[in-house]
């Protein structure tokens, strides 16, 4: 009996551990009362709403890049000359394409 008596916590130690568990629990409902509290909420949804704007500015930013230097690349030599193959019937197409929204833009108005 000697050793259930010396295995066996006694009281003090007992109400410190009470004591600690009791300050862990504060600790925990005080953590819980600033994670749930409106204003945390809503700087959170903020964050998480910018992450994602920004997420998908730079995906937009990098695909519009890509597709100048695709078109730049399809327009333009090596050495920055122009390939007049390619840029005379795409300026015909473009001056033909705003002719037509002129006049359709003018009959719309009669």
């Amino acid at each position: 009996m000697s050793e259930a008596k010396k295995a066996a916590p006694g009281s003090a130690e007992i109400a410190a551990r009470i004591e600690r568990r009791r300050d862990q629990l504060a600790a925990t409902l005080d953590e819980i009362a600033v994670r749930v509290h409106p204003s945390t909420l809503v700087d959170d949804a903020k964050a998480r709403a910018a992450s994602t704007l920004d997420r998908t500015a730079g995906k937009a930013f990098v695909a519009v890049n890509r597709s100048v230097t695709d078109v730049r690349g399809r327009l333009v030599t090596a050495d920055g000359a122009p390939r007049l193959e390619r840029v005379v019937p795409l300026a015909l197409v473009v001056v033909g394409v705003a002719g037509l929204l002129v006049l359709s833009s003018r009959r719309r108005r009669r």
